[in-house]
């Protein structure tokens, strides 16, 4: 059942990336969004560093990318578990075959920027303290600057971290194991850095990286023997982390002026449900891990753009509130193998003894003589990989025109997975169509006998070789860029296709 809400709010718990988009996406959809985040200004300390190839495709087909791209350090590769032998991701099908370094607080300067220049409203200082579902809505208690008050919402999105008040007060279980294994990172200046963008090293005493940063400021970020415990080791100070360099790489690269020392660790959890009636979560409220592989915001921000477009096509009653059950179908499988990637790259890293380097050594070897090997591993960092079950192509509301299931074209092998930027004339682009964030009809043959208007149609055959799209005569690309269903141009001509 489709319900229209004459006045769509969303609240958002959170004001970090994931947050931050998902109130662009779904700004961009028409919905009325309030953002409330705890801290009075943004964190100047950077977790994340890393923008993967999905993700930047993400930002390109929202014509968001260039900001991005003009400030960020492009990395030709990645690592899987700090193995020496890195991932070629020049070998990927993407327009931006490399990792982009940028530190989460210019990301999230970028996205705010965004957000707020899209009409969404973000309110700094303000927590989101409990909340009500009831009927026709939740009610959010919210405490400011000012004082307590409350919000009545249509829906509530928990962006707001691994400690999710929103997840909490849902009462969404969280399940997962204990951190075994504690990390560090410092971000300092250096006197006598390497020459190399990126350094990795893999000892028995330890394993570091060491990433360039803005205004001559480097990260380092390691482990040793002495974090594999179950209590955190407590305060990390600059002299540990100028030894503990020094121990692991042999010199400590003349370090002063620390900026941000911290500890991290490999506490792995994953909500029970991404949904529950009215509430939804998001990003690292709905799955924590080690930071191996630098791809939690990344599935985060992929969070939002799955659940961004369903939402507010919800909201704007052009699809059942069924559609937003698919969020919860596809994206907890993506966050549960997450979770897998991060356990086993943790294993990896931590691997100190003789055993574990000869572990290490075997699938070092792999990746650098199996190019499959690799661009498997790459295209798993990267997000390029995720393809979504075809068994939720009816529950998209965007359906062809077939008369079974073996009949239209949810059975092609293009359904659920992501759609390459296709040159479709000599001045558009796949991505140039999707920034309006609704869905594409590619209708190659010709066929269209009028979609709905929440459809953007381009006729006409696409331009370029792209062997996977060979003879295929029409298709739907939903608003997060993934294939809604696709038909060969030789199957029965389709009637209309509608955008229910």
């Amino acid at each position: 059942m489709r319900t229209h809400h004459p006045d769509p709010h969303v609240v958002i718990a959170g004001a970090g990336p994931v947050g931050l988009w998902l109130a662009a996406e779904l700004r961009l959809g028409g919905v009325r969004v309030t953002v409330l985040e705890a801290r009075p200004e943004p964190s100047p300390h950077s977790k994340a560093l890393t923008v993967h190839p999905r993700t930047l495709e993400v930002l390109a087909f929202r014509g968001a990318a260039e900001p991005f791209l003009a400030e960020g350090l492009r990395i030709p590769d990645g690592h899987y578990g700090s193995l020496d032998q890195r991932l070629d991701f020049g070998v990927l099908d993407t327009p931006y075959p490399f990792t982009l370094a940028l530190p989460q607080a210019r990301t999230e300067a970028l996205l705010e920027e965004r957000a707020r220049a899209a009409g969404a409203a973000v309110r700094r200082g303000h927590r989101l303290t409990g909340l009500t579902e009831h009927a026709s809505g939740v009610r959010v208690d919210a405490e400011s600057p000012e004082g307590a008050y409350a919000i009545e919402a249509a829906y509530v999105v928990g962006c707001d971290g691994t400690r999710s008040t929103v997840r909490a007060a849902a009462g969404i279980a969280f399940p997962g194991t204990d951190a075994t294994v504690w990390g560090w990172l410092g971000d300092v200046v250096l006197d006598r850095p390497s020459a190399r963008p990126v350094l990795s090293v893999a000892t028995p005493r330890g394993g570091l990286m060491c990433v360039r940063l803005p205004d001559r400021v480097h990260r380092f970020v390691g482990h040793t023997p002495e974090g594999q415990r179950s209590d955190p080791p407590g305060e990390f100070t600059f002299d540990e982390l100028r030894a503990t360099v020094a121990r692991i790489a042999g010199d400590d690269f003349g370090m002063r002026d620390p900026r941000w020392l911290s500890r991290y660790g490999n506490a792995t959890r994953q909500a029970a449900a991404y949904r529950k009636g009215r509430v939804l979560l998001a990003g690292d409220a709905a799955h924590m891990h080690f930071p191996a592989g630098g791809v939690g915001l990344n599935v985060g921000v992929q969070d939002a753009t799955n659940l961004g477009w369903k939402l507010a096509a919800v909201l704007r009653g052009a699809a059942p509130d069924a559609l937003l059950d698919t969020y919860h179908a596809e994206r907890h499988p993506v966050g549960a193998e997450l979770l897998t990637s991060t356990r086993a790259q943790t294993a990896l890293m931590t691997a100190y003894s003789a055993e574990g380097r000869a572990l290490r050594e075997v699938l070092g070897s792999a990746v650098a003589t199996v190019p499959a090997f690799s661009r498997r591993l790459a295209e798993g960092l990267s997000g390029l990989g995720v393809a979504y079950d075809t068994a939720y192509t009816e529950a998209y509301g965007i359906r062809d025109g077939g008369s079974g299931p073996g009949d239209g074209g949810g059975d092609h092998p293009l359904t659920g997975r992501r759609a390459p930027n296709l040159r479709l004339g000599p001045d558009v682009r796949l991505f140039d169509l999707l920034h309006a964030g609704r869905p594409v009809l590619l209708d190659f043959a010709g066929r269209t006998d009028g979609p709905s208007a929440d459809v953007i149609v381009h006729q006409g055959p696409p331009v370029g070789d792209r062997a996977d799209w060979e003879g295929v005569g029409s298709a739907l690309i939903r608003p997060d860029g993934h294939v809604g269903w696709a038909r060969e141009a030789a199957a029965r001509p389709g009637h209309a296709r509608e955008a229910a």
